[in-house]
């Protein structure tokens, strides 16, 4: 009997995807649970199994389409010894008695993988010596091309490291280095712009953002904090790690790590801050999970160091780093992004000395970390210091929070972050 195999709902929220990639091909043997696919949504790329044994009978939807609607027939798997046109015909003739059709393959393709990629890239079916006998073609990964062509540099005349001489994007990025004046001049004298597809998760971000603006009514409070006593604990801390076999600390806290944990306690001892809108109630989050806003390629991705609070420095470091990594090869999986109940974006490191983030629906507010700089500060005694200073500011949702409620939150946030010893009293 064929089976089917639907656009799945990777999160609750998921009514589209973009297909990334098969890693199967039609006629290829399946197991159940084997991973056939992987796919593409607004945070993560995930994978799809196979939910029965058999042979991949057609796949209907090509590697690289857009906005796949979830549950939609993207491929048709034949059991083991049937016939692999009779379970397409059987799935056809099923889909006609309910008034549907059966669609080609798609094509409309993302970025990625656009028509004139896909004649770019080597053929899968082909053997080796009918790819080395066409010498005219010039194989690479896609973003290669894309930072070629916004770059103005003919691809052809780079040399490629990866497999087989396929070029990809050090090898673009080494070119451009090691030739700054040819590829500035070439850059100066071009007028022509250049069109940029917005991939699946920029046009969530955008939709999202805007609905934020739109509904929520943000409002904003500032406060300095002195983070001398922060920066020399986290000096001593590290300091004092252990020393691995290979010879490097076994953890390096971060100034991040510390802004975390002072958040969360922060929260802890201030509950209605952690919480959200939804609509005929408000809901305040039993733990203290934060959302930790990282960059990568495409947009940002907010993954969560739950419960917070209960941990040590070194376990949120940890914690972070794997998230992070996982973060920017999009391989987080949607409990490790989905939810949280508070959000931070640090842009210190990026000397912005202050801004205001949108907060992220339904949670109702958002920190936002600037950079830290050096400022004469009277003391006691009214005798000018040096003091390290680093501003903070909290994006807020009126309906939920109040100004005198976010006061305090932030007050509680820099006695931690002036007095970091207290972090190890929770």
């Amino acid at each position: 009997m064929a089976i089917e195999i639907l656009m799945p709902a990777l999160s609750p929220t998921m009514k589209e995807g973009n297909l990334a990639k098969w890693l199967k091909k039609e006629g290829d043997l399946v197991e159940a649970g084997e991973v056939i696919a992987e796919i593409e949504t607004d945070k993560a790329i995930m994978e799809v199994e196979a939910v029965d044994e058999g042979v991949i009978a057609k796949i209907l939807v090509d590697e690289g389409t857009k906005n796949v609607k979830v549950n939609d027939l993207i491929a048709i798997i034949a059991e083991e010894g049937e016939n692999r046109q009779d379970a397409i015909d059987q799935i056809q003739n099923a889909a006609a008695m309910k008034g549907k059709n059966i669609p080609d393959v798609k094509t409309e393709k993302s970025e990625e993988v656009s028509a004139e990629n896909v004649t770019e890239a080597p053929n899968q079916n082909k053997t080796k010596s009918q790819i080395e006998g066409e010498p005219n073609r010039v194989f690479a990964s896609p973003l290669a091309r894309r930072i070629a062509k916004q770059e103005n540099i003919n691809i052809s005349d780079i040399q490629g490291s990866g497999p087989r001489g396929r070029i990809i994007k050090s090898d673009v990025e080494n070119s451009i280095s090691q030739n700054p004046s040819q590829n500035f001049s070439s850059n100066f004298a071009s007028n022509s712009d250049i069109e940029v597809p917005i991939t699946h998760m920029r046009k969530i971000i955008a939709e999202r953002l805007v609905e934020s603006k739109q509904q929520v009514p943000h409002f904003y409070l500032d406060i300095e904090c002195i983070v001398d006593k922060l920066l020399d604990f986290r000096a001593d801390i590290n300091s004092s790690a252990p020393l691995c076999e290979n010879g490097k600390p076994e953890f390096k806290i971060s100034i991040n790590d510390m802004l975390i944990k002072a958040s969360a306690l922060a929260l802890f001892k201030n509950p209605k801050v952690n919480s959200a809108w939804y609509g005929d109630k408000i809901i305040q989050f039993g733990n203290v999970d934060i959302s930790v806003a990282v960059a990568i390629d495409d947009g940002l991705m907010t993954p969560i160091v739950k419960n917070a609070n209960q941990k040590s420095l070194i376990q949120i470091s940890s914690e972070v780093k794997e998230l992070v990594k996982k973060a920017k090869s999009q391989k987080l999986k949607p409990e490790e992004y989905q939810g949280g109940g508070f959000s931070i974006s640090n842009l210190g490191m990026y000397s912005i000395k202050s801004f205001y983030a949108i907060i992220n629906p339904p949670q109702s507010c958002i920190l936002s970390i600037g950079s830290t700089r050096a400022i004469p500060v009277y003391d006691k005694n009214g005798n000018l210091e040096k003091k390290q200073i680093m501003n903070v500011s909290l994006s807020c949702d009126h309906r939920v929070v109040d100004g005198a409620t976010a006061a305090i939150f932030l007050s509680a946030f820099k006695q931690f972050i002036e007095n970091p010893s207290l972090m190890l009293c929770y």
